[in-house]
């Protein structure tokens, strides 16, 4: 990972990203894990505050930025559209992972955003959570369900993807910047 660092202490970090795509459900789903108390909730009309919250203890670690990035207008837009689905999985009561579909199309739903809390990670919530996922995703009734992955995200990302049944399509490098944590300080304050 090749990274430069601004006098902000923001960093351009290189990633190869890999779109992926499925064009048909899953023969089958994995199973609910048992001996937890789980609920997997849509939300609607969700706070910005909740959904920063959220993406920021979710992709952290992973360099997630984007949404991050968005001011309060373009993100209540975004979070309030009828093509975005938006679903919080709780662990013991506890928000413990998201994940964000949004209907590109009438032909493709793309998952956006998909992952657990450290928390959750490595509790075997993941295969299970990312079926969840995926069947939501069918369940809008697209042609294909597509979501993008790169090199920044867990190591265990694509992998995942594919053993669910994603198929690799296209790969290209990006930069991403990265927030300093004046940065992060400040979005999160909102």
């Amino acid at each position: 990972m090749n990274a430069r660092r601004s006098s902000s202490g923001a960093q351009t970090l290189r990633a190869l990203v890999t779109h992926l795509e499925m064009d048909a459900p899953p023969r089958s789903y994995p199973p609910l894990p048992i001996g937890r108390q789980m609920a997997l909730m849509r939300c609607r009309d969700m706070p910005l505050h909740f959904y920063r919250y959220l993406y920021d203890r979710v992709g952290r670690a992973w360099h997630w930025t984007a949404a991050l990035r968005l001011g309060d207008e373009a993100l209540a837009e975004r979070l309030q559209s009828p093509q975005t689905d938006v679903q919080v999985l709780y662990v013991e009561g506890c928000p413990s992972g998201f994940f964000e579909l949004r209907l590109l199309s009438q032909e493709e739903c793309r998952l956006v955003h998909f992952g657990l809390m450290a928390h959750a990670i490595g509790t075997g919530l993941g295969h299970w959570f990312l079926g969840a996922a995926v069947q939501a995703a069918w369940a809008h009734g697209p042609r294909l369900v597509s979501v993008e992955t790169c090199t920044l995200d867990h190591p265990a990302a694509l992998a995942l993807y594919q053993k669910m049944g994603f198929e690799p399509v296209w790969r290209k490098e990006e930069n991403l910047v990265t927030l300093s944590e004046e940065e992060r300080a400040a979005v999160l304050m909102r």
